[in-house]
């Protein structure tokens, strides 16, 4: 946590130097553990936390609102909440979303991943909330990699081809970014740590439907690189305008120190394609989101 929280320090300096009015950090910027059991005695509260104290610091000394993915402890201990926090520009966490939906599945001839045999799943869509960059909603970016740990049965190097198969789940449920779209949101998170290989094949395309269909900007935050023996990130974060293009984007590779993309939200081009392109929805065949 220590190498992280310099990291994202270093983060903060850079992007108050270029002039942002907010940053976005990746999902689990604090730590990724190698075991569930780790992940676990890893977690501690916000106000214990020295990289959550380290980051509200920062944000206070640069006036700069810091979106980050950490965990949290849950259950008396026994599990952990995969949370998004916002800290405002004065230091304080204003908002807070805990990931809704968790990978458990059966595999037949293969693993059983639970993640939800140390992750608590949250139980609410947070409404989106005013910033000083656009109305934000916030959602984590699912990926089974963060189940890996909780595998029961054959090993998994047997079966690392249904594992990559399965691997990013939650940009593949748009309910949310309908029912923040329909909240008005006009920033979308999604911060992640996804896999390589459904990476190279969904991240973008995911992306991008999620900004079309809602009219929003995504802010995709995005680790990359080797974590542990276990686990390896595919990095290109990008921004996407509610057109669906590409507004910016990084490498997949890890360079000598981190890197920030820095792009300008038109919100007045949202509200235009909003306005010449209405989705109309038949609610009235099939239920409101």
């Amino acid at each position: 946590m220590t190498h992280n929280l310099a990291q994202c320090l270093h983060i903060v300096r850079k992007a108050a130097m270029a002039g942002a009015r907010a940053l976005f950090l990746p999902e689990a910027s604090d730590y990724i553990a190698s075991t569930s059991s780790e992940t676990v005695s890893l977690a501690k509260p916000t106000t214990a936390s020295p990289f959550v104290l380290g980051l509200q610091n920062a944000a206070k000394e640069n006036r700069l609102p810091i979106n980050v993915g950490i965990h949290e402890p849950a259950q008396n201990g026994q599990k952990v909440k995969n949370t998004l926090v916002w800290i405002d520009e004065e230091g304080k966490v204003t908002q807070r979303y805990q990931k809704i939906h968790l990978f458990d599945v059966d595999i037949e001839g293969g693993p059983v991943l639970r993640e939800s045999n140390s992750v608590e799943k949250g139980e609410r869509i947070l409404p989106p909330f005013e910033t000083g960059v656009g109305r934000v909603g916030m959602t984590i970016c699912f990926d089974v990699c963060e189940a890996l740990s909780c595998l029961t049965g054959p090993t998994l190097s047997q079966y690392r081809e249904q594992r990559y198969r399965i691997c990013g789940e939650l940009l593949r449920f748009p309910e949310i970014s309908l029912a923040l779209a329909r909240q008005k949101a006009q920033i979308i998170t999604y911060p992640s740590a996804f896999t390589v290989p459904t990476g190279k094949a969904h991240w973008s395309t995911l992306l991008r439907a999620r900004a079309i269909e809602s009219q929003s900007y995504v802010v995709a935050a995005a680790q990359v690189g080797a974590h542990n023996e276990k686990r390896r990130s595919y990095g290109h974060s990008m921004i996407v305008s509610p057109w669906g293009d590409v507004v910016v984007e990084l490498g997949g590779e890890i360079k000598e120190e981190p890197e920030i993309a820095v792009a300008d939200i038109d919100l007045g081009m949202a509200e235009r394609i909003k306005k010449e392109m209405p989705l109309l929805r038949r609610t009235d065949i099939y239920p409101e989101v």
